[in-house]
């Protein structure tokens, strides 16, 4: 066998999309180190792809500032602000002024990243139960949908999430991860499910049953950037420009024109985030 026979062969990226359909990367941190210095290359190679819109997610304060410069910087990104689970500890009253202040911005779309973590635990349990609890409120007050994290965390999720319902704003489970029983616990709160790169990869027998089960009118899709990049580009840093690939396969398995889950996606991306119904050209 020669080396070139030897060498893994990576799948073909999916097609571009068809003229006149988009794609809202609905979760992706452009304010990351791993972006640095590349990225307006990025953003062009993302709405080359079709991806015209992005919204990125604040996950502590000075996250949150980033996020909102960015989002006023180039056109079609809009930001989000709050603290993440994992930032939990060092978050307090101050900081909540500061991220309520951040959400009066036009761009500012959504609070969240906010919710449990208990795979790593950098914040404690109690403490981040308590700063959910308190951030939940604050998005309420703000009139903001809620991007939820939930790791390892599927029952207290779950308890505050209904303890803290309804959310007028509405909600995304965000990277979601669990099964179908989790799936409608969140429908029964109208929440949407979000779906990552995750769903390409060959172990995700669970969350593909989740995108074959769960109705295209409560999906939307998300790369989290730089994380979870999709087959054919797993192992790499994930851009927005990637969730085409992500979208292609929520079409083989829902059975759907590619067309069909981008106009769907992207009209549900648009009504959750209150966003316009396309983007400006």
């Amino acid at each position: 066998m020669t080396s070139a026979m030897k060498k893994k062969t990576r799948p073909p990226a999916p097609p571009p999309l068809p003229r006149g359909c988009e794609l809202i990367d609905s979760h992706c941190h452009l304010d990351m180190d791993a972006y640095g210095g590349e990225l307006d290359a990025v953003i062009i190679r993302a709405r080359a792809a079709g991806v015209t819109r992005i919204i990125t997610i604040g996950i502590d304060p000075a996250s949150s500032r980033r996020a909102v410069e960015l989002a006023e910087k180039y056109q079609g990104v809009y930001a989000t602000v709050g603290v993440h689970p994992h930032d939990a500890a060092r978050a307090g009253e101050n900081d909540f002024a500061e991220l309520a202040a951040l959400a009066g911005r036009p761009v500012v779309v959504g609070y969240g990243e906010i919710g449990l973590d208990y795979a790593r635990l950098h914040s404690p349990r109690d403490v981040q139960l308590g700063i959910f609890s308190r951030q939940l409120e604050l998005a309420r007050d703000l009139d903001l949908p809620v991007i939820i994290h939930d790791r390892d965390a599927h029952e207290d999720t779950m308890r505050l999430l209904r303890k803290a319902a309804p959310f007028s704003a509405g909600g995304v489970m965000h990277c979601f991860s669990g099964d179908m029983d989790l799936a409608r616990q969140v429908l029964e709160l109208g929440m949407y499910i979000s779906i990552p790169g995750i769903v390409t990869f060959k172990n995700a027998a669970n969350l593909q049953q989740v995108v074959r089960e769960v109705p295209m009118e409560r999906i939307i899709l998300e790369t989290d950037g730089p994380f979870l990049a999709p087959v054919p580009f797993r192992g790499k840093r994930n851009e927005p420009a990637y969730l085409l690939s992500t979208a292609a396969r929520v079409a083989e398995l829902k059975e759907m024109p590619l067309e069909e889950v981008a106009r769907m996606a992207t009209e549900n991306t648009a009504a959750l985030f209150r966003l316009p119904a396309t983007a400006t050209p």
